[in-house]
């Protein structure tokens, strides 16, 4: 491995472009929506538009359609006086079920929340269902309805009470540490809605061939769509097929079964043709899931010598009335550095909007702005560099199970991203480093992200023709799996990276789990390790055979490498050969992974659609990240910019270091997007703001100089292939980091997100 954990010799740890890139730069990439069937042929599709509701909460007293009937092309307009009791309540992906919301938009009367699907109109064209849908009155009794954290109504629970597996911390007593330190910091952080806002909407396509559904849509959780949908609709889950092939992004969303699928699903039933749905930008953000608003109550004390003494993180996350889902990330923060007191209390508050959902770094990015803000708080109170705070306090275990860290490269990522940054520079007191009109801040904090890996199941053809075909159920969101499953299988099989086909996001393939958590490159790689030494085992083993070349040779000294089943002394056969010794077309394999630590029914969990990561085992294994942000500051504007941002990550084993540092920079950008820009604004219990042109996202001009430190991160115990994820890495810690530099170029403690002119003057 050279510096930057790369291998040197192969095709895994090279660089390599991503294969599905040109089809998607050119616009041949087809997407859910662009999809017309099966050969391109199938009758008229027609297409549907949602009306939504305009009250929070109460009850629907009854609809005035004439003048919408009225529009040209209208095909249909159903309620909930239609679909009622024909569509079954399925329960949340996270607490057992399918769904990515319980609640059904056309179940009932009842209004939950501001946007809900209070009607489905169906028309000849997208405009016609459109203009359809502008027209349906509806008329409702309201209800008073609480919007977020302390309104009347609100309902605050404790996250141990709503969720069955979750336990608050207590390690040593927190109180006496806190009363006894010389150094104390105390504070309330806050983190804002944000919206994941995918270039791709949430999109749904569904037809009927007899008693059999195929949907087209966009997902990182086909099993789930098909098995929820099934439950859903009283259907045996072979009935339904759901394809998501190249999805234009998610960050989190697109998160199992959405509840505007079943309706669809059901006017194509109910009108004989394929009904395609594209719903607005606008209805995006009360139809799927968004990042909650939290905060965060910190205590964390030191000795004189600047070690912690205390550390008490209390947390509150809105959730909705419906759902037991909450974010939770207290586990991370009382992890992370050596401490002999801790205590945690989360707390989730029920209020009447939608389920909120995982986007991208779900716990870490709003609970680590609080923990790495208090750390660099702390070390300005001591006169320590916020960098050897954290090194006095690193830990090779963890503090509260006591189990050691598969490996704890954090000091290493410190000390690569100060190296590439520059973080020597820096002064030692705030507001004094300009650059002209300019105040100019350095900020740090630390990144980390536990690993999660899931069983998966994977399909791999080897034919004669020197060429292989991998099938899997997962899904191409964008991360480049496509391309590392073909050049892990041209490694393995000792073949070309073009002569490998790779087919993802279909239920017709061997079932694989969610696209999230870091874990799919963890998940699949493995067990495509898995399949490619079932499949040279199975040639070596016939190979070896009475009556063929090398007949009792040991097979285990067989490798495949340059289209040749190669023995250890340089003899051989042709892949030709190989292969049609066993079949004359093609050998097949179905490999069945399964993670060390997993649960026993792991392989049942997955093909029946329900999650099933696991992040168990003897160690805590994390990968793990350091950011750096250089800000600056108009002194007279207050105008905030980050010219620089530096990041060095470690993360086990880096497959393809192109796709990496592309990944990373990506999140860091988000991060940036995070700490200035992303957030969502309330107006009473409705979004004020559900567009991109008022919901705001890091341009091109926002963005300046941005590098990406990989970090050489062995880790042989973390899983057999050593690998760690690092999709949601790159996001983390970056908006504490630019935080923090606020802080050093204008002396003014920025504690809410995100930081805006305002908070400079």
């Amino acid at each position: 491995m050279d510096q930057a954990g790369v291998a040197k010799d192969g095709i895994i740890g090279h660089p390599h472009v991503r294969i599905e890139g040109r089809a998607k730069v050119t616009g041949a990439a087809l997407y859910a929506s662009d999809r017309r069937g099966e050969g391109g042929s199938e009758p008229d599709a027609a297409h549907a538009a949602l009306v939504t509701s305009t009250i929070a909460r109460g009850r629907i007293l009854g609809f005035d359609l004439p003048t919408a009937a009225q529009a040209p092309d209208l095909l249909a307009i159903f309620t909930h006086r239609d679909f009622g009791g024909e569509i079954a309540s399925v329960p949340h992906l996270m607490a057992g079920g399918y769904a990515n919301s319980s609640h059904l938009p056309l179940g009932s009367d009842r209004v939950a929340y501001a946007g809900q699907i209070v009607a489905l109109v169906v028309g000849r064209t997208p405009e016609a269902a459109a203009q359809a849908a502008a027209l349906v009155r509806v008329r409702y009794a309201p209800e008073p309805a609480a919007a977020s954290f302390d309104d009347p109504g609100a309902e605050t629970v404790r996250l141990a009470d709503l969720k069955a597996h979750h336990e608050d911390i207590t390690v040593g007593d927190a109180e006496i540490g806190w009363r006894e330190a010389p150094a104390r910091i105390e504070a309330r952080y806050t983190t804002p809605i944000q919206h994941h806002n995918p270039i791709e909407l949430f999109t749904t396509r569904c037809a009927w061939d007899g008693g059999c559904l195929t949907v087209h849509e966009p997902s990182r959780y086909i099993g789930a769509v098909r098995h929820g949908l099934a439950a859903q609709l009283g259907l045996d889950p072979t009935q339904v097929r759901v394809v998501s092939g190249m999805i234009g992004g998610h960050f989190g969303s697109k998160f199992a079964l959405s509840q505007h699928t079943a309706p669809v699903a059901l006017a194509a039933k109910r009108l004989g043709c394929p009904v395609s749905l594209v719903p607005t930008r606008r209805q995006c953000f009360t139809i799927a899931n968004y990042r909650p608003e939290t905060r965060h109550d910190i205590r964390i004390a030191a000795d004189r010598d600047g070690r912690f003494t205390s550390l008490v993180h209390e947390a509150e996350v809105i959730a909705s009335r419906f759902d037991p889902f909450a974010m939770e990330g207290a586990d991370v923060t009382a992890s992370l550095y050596a401490c002999p007191a801790i205590r945690t209390e989360e707390r989730a508050v029920r209020v009447d909007r939608n389920t909120p959902g995982p986007m991208r770094a779900p716990p870490e990015v709003p609970y680590l702005f609080a923990l790495e803000s208090a750390v660099d708080e702390l070390a300005w109170r001591l006169g320590l560099d916020p960098i050897e705070l954290r090194r006095r306090n690193d830990t090779a275990r963890d503090p509260v199970s006591g189990k050691p860290f598969s490996s704890r490269p954090l000091m290493a990522c410190f000390d690569a991203g100060a190296a590439a940054f520059g973080w020597e520079r820096r002064a030692p007191q705030p507001g004094t480093m300009r650059e002209g009109a300019w105040r100019v801040g350095l900020g740090c904090a630390a990144s980390v992200r536990p690993v999660k890996i899931a069983a998966a199941t994977l399909r791999l053809r080897l034919f004669a023709d020197g060429s292989a075909e991998i099938g899997c159920a997962h899904h191409e969101i964008g991360n480049g799996i496509t391309t590392l499953l073909a050049m892990g299988a041209a490694e393995r099989l000792g073949l070309p990276v073009e002569r490998v086909r790779v087919q993802l996001g279909d239920t017709d393939l061997p079932a694989a789990g969610l696209s999230g958590g870091s874990s799919t490159t963890t998940s699949l790689m493995n067990a495509l390790a898995l399949a490619c030494e079932q499949v040279r085992a199975r040639l070596a083993r016939t190979a070896v055979a009475p009556g063929r070349p090398f007949a009792g040779r040991d097979p285990a000294g067989f490798r495949l490498a340059d289209g040749r089943l190669a023995a250890s002394d340089g003899r051989g056969l042709s892949l030709a050969d190989a292969v049609r010794f066993i079949d004359p077309i093609r050998v097949e394999t179905l490999a069945e992974f399964v993670p060390p630590d997993s649960p026993p029914d792991a392989l049942e969990t997955l093909r029946a659609g329900h999650i099933g990561l696991t992040t168990g085992g003897d160690a805590l294994k994390w990968a793990f990240g350091a950011q750096f942000a250089e800000v600056h500051i108009h002194a007279e504007t207050g105008e905030i910019r980050v010219p620089r941002l530096t990041g060095a990550f470690a993360a086990g084993r880096i497959l393809n270091p192109l796709t990496a540092r592309s990944q990373l920079v990506g999140g860091m950008i988000w991060g940036l997007g995070s700490a200035l820009l992303e957030e969502t604004v309330l107006d009473g219990p409705a979004y004020r703001n559900p567009d991109l042109a008022e919901y705001l996202v890091p341009t091109a001009m926002d963005v300046g100089a941005i590098e990406a430190v990989l970090v050489p991160d062995p880790d042989e115990t973390v899983n057999p292939l050593g690998i760690k994820g690092l999709g949601e890495l790159g996001i983390i810690g970056v908006n504490a980091a630019i935080a923090n530099a606020v802080y050093h170029a204008a002396g003014r403690r920025i504690r809410e997100l995100p930081i805006r002119i305002d908070d400079m003057i």
